[in-house]
């Protein structure tokens, strides 16, 4: 039987790329999976595509902005409620917005952080609140597994991407604190800060992106969805319940030296 069997598991930003990948895996592992996106009908519509490969549907869509703190907590609450329990929660969610320092707007500034780092701030808070709500209900302890999903531009600078990255490298300090906080009560908090990874979004903005990135990664390739899921389904699994406040950079080792394509745009 899969460790995932009987779970349950919400997936912010899903409704395409890792978020997506995250979602049909843990579905095809037996969760029952609650799929969130900002735009309603992608929500639907991926929800859809992921059940209509099981045997039995598993995945309910959520649509509401991460930023909307209210609107993440009632579907959090929700999902928890109906279910009786709360396992596994993913905040991945996030947006990117390229932009120079002195020309860097205060409106742009907040979105960024506003979906990044409050939105993941508060799913995780929502999460664990139902977690440790759960568990007491249940006389047990809540065994959650709280994932974060960071990025290498929280580890290394990166040109006219600095709102970004800011936002990345405090999901990584918010894993640490996290954990420390919330040990007691049986939950896990780690972060995944993936490298360059093949989705629609990368391949729509550059076609070559996948030859580009895997001509500057030592191991010789872009990543792939399936790296990020693999990391993500160990972390969330029995296997790693003595690992919190953690980050692990999926990225091919591209970090060790950081270089960048030449033709990528600044």
């Amino acid at each position: 039987m899969s460790a995932f069997a009987g779970k349950t598991v919400f997936v912010t930003g899903a409704g395409v790329g890792i978020g997506f990948g995250l979602c049909r895996a843990f579905a095809v592992a037996g969760a029952a999976v609650a799929l969130n996106d900002v735009d309603g009908a992608l929500a639907q519509t991926a929800a859809g595509k992921i059940n209509a490969t099981l045997p039995t549907p598993a995945v309910t869509p959520y649509a509401f902005d991460v930023a909307e703190v209210t609107a993440v907590q009632n579907a959090i609450t929700h999902f928890a409620q109906q279910h009786g329990r709360l396992d596994i929660v993913i905040a991945n969610a996030g947006i990117t917005q390229y932009g120079k320092f002195l020309d860097y707007t205060a409106a742009d500034f907040d979105r960024v952080m506003g979906v990044n780092l409050r939105g993941s701030y508060f799913t995780a808070q929502a999460a664990a609140r139902q977690m440790v709500a759960l568990g007491a209900a249940n006389s047990h302890s809540p065994d959650g597994r709280i994932l974060l999903m960071s990025s290498v531009t929280g580890v290394r600078a990166f040109k006219n991407l600095g709102t970004y990255g800011v936002s990345k490298a405090g999901i990584i300090h918010m894993a640490r604190v996290l954990a420390l906080e919330l040990g007691a009560y049986g939950i896990t908090v780690n972060a995944l800060c993936p490298g360059a990874i093949v989705t629609e979004r990368t391949v729509a903005d550059d076609p070559d992106y996948a030859q580009k990135w895997g001509g500057v990664t030592p191991d010789g390739r872009a990543g792939e969805v399936e790296d990020i899921v693999a990391a993500t389904l160990f972390l969330a699994s029995p296997a790693a319940r003595h690992i919190t406040g953690q980050t692990i950079q999926v990225d091919g080792g591209w970090s060790l030296r950081s270089p960048i394509p030449e033709d990528h745009p600044d």
